[in-house]
């Protein structure tokens, strides 16, 4: 028992010393850990140009020499192409990134 209460304890000791970015991190980490049913659609104006379906998450991208995040995500999953929310034969899951700058998307956990 007692050493329930220390992890416990160390573990809320440990939370509250991090900075907000690192308690974000390790947030995501567990809900990438726990698993989503994400929805990416990519917009032109206000029709649907591309959905993709069943995401476990974004990523950002980082350069390979610094410590700078680079201006897209990416990440993994099914092209839904006749935007049903599910996956149907002949959709194929497919790696994707996208520009923070430039594309107009909305990323949401899946409905249905």
């Amino acid at each position: 028992m007692k050493h329930i209460a220390f992890i416990l304890f160390s573990l809320f000791v440990f939370t509250i010393g991090c900075t907000q970015e690192s308690q974000n991190k390790l947030s995501r980490s567990f809900q990438n850990w726990t698993g989503t049913n994400g929805v990416l659609d990519v917009y032109a104006g206000d029709k649907i140009m591309k959905r993709f379906i069943r995401i476990d998450k974004l990523s950002t991208a980082y350069g390979t020499s610094e410590a700078q995040t680079r201006p897209y995500r990416y990440g993994y999953g099914y092209i839904d192409e006749n935007l049903n929310y599910q996956v149907d034969k002949g959709e194929k899951k497919v790696y994707f990134e996208f520009s923070d700058y430039s594309t107009n998307y909305i990323f949401y956990e899946n409905p249905s």
